[in-house]
């Protein structure tokens, strides 16, 4: 039997032999290991990115995450790499809620939260969400957005990990944060597929900011 998360790997083999229980792995051993899945996978999911030069206007450079979920093996490969980062954040702990920003934060956010046995639940734009609700409100480049949580979509005390496909200016990631604040949740983060690094958005979070994919400004 395989794990489609990792097609290489027979999960037979995880079954101990009387031998094998009095040699247990090392932390050392399972963690070199995991690294170096995950570098070679965010490796793949890089080739496969495309690059749209001028979109959606002159001077900017548009990488196209959505090849990552058209091919099953690729979005896989990309389940299996945020596991990994998510892992690697929190100290190998799986957070209670997976938080996930309107709106691509919704093509993964619950992928990931179903791998790690977490919770999903969406931010999203003023009179998307029945019920009560709390908002916060961000800056945007003509003026305010507004996002909003329902009130039981985290529970107080619960772990919390926020997710989008890219953070730039990081005024809606930011604004993410204080719902859950608001809602009593304690926030083990952030994850981001791109970083467009130059408009410094991480500098505003006060908290962990992990990219999967980097692309070093020239």
């Amino acid at each position: 039997m395989t794990d489609p998360f990792n097609p290489n790997l027979n999960t037979a083999s995880l079954v101990p032999k009387d031998d094998d229980a009095a040699r247990p792995q090392s932390q050392s051993t399972t963690s070199a290991a995991s690294a170096a899945e995950l570098a070679s996978t965010k490796a793949t999911l890089k080739a496969a990115l495309r690059n749209y030069p001028d979109f959606p206007i002159p001077g900017i450079d548009f990488i196209d995450i959505l090849p990552l979920f058209s091919a099953f093996d690729l979005h896989v490969s990309l389940i299996r790499a945020l596991e990994l980062q998510v892992l690697e954040l929190n100290n190998g702990k799986a957070p209670d809620v997976i938080v996930g920003l309107e709106a691509r934060g919704f093509l993964f956010g619950p992928s990931l939260a179903l791998r790690l046995g977490s919770s999903f639940a969406p931010v999203r734009k003023p009179n998307k969400l029945p019920g009560p609700t709390v908002e916060a409100f961000y800056e945007k480049e003509y003026g305010r957005d507004c996002f909003q949580m329902q009130i039981d979509s985290i529970h107080k005390g619960q772990s919390v990990l926020i997710v989008d496909d890219i953070i730039a200016t990081g005024g809606s990631a930011l604004a993410a944060r204080k719902l859950v604040e608001q809602l009593g949740g304690c926030l083990v983060g952030f994850l981001f597929i791109l970083e467009i690094e130059e408009l410094k958005g991480r500098q505003k979070l006060n908290a962990p900011v992990v990219t999967l994919l980097e692309f070093p400004k020239n």
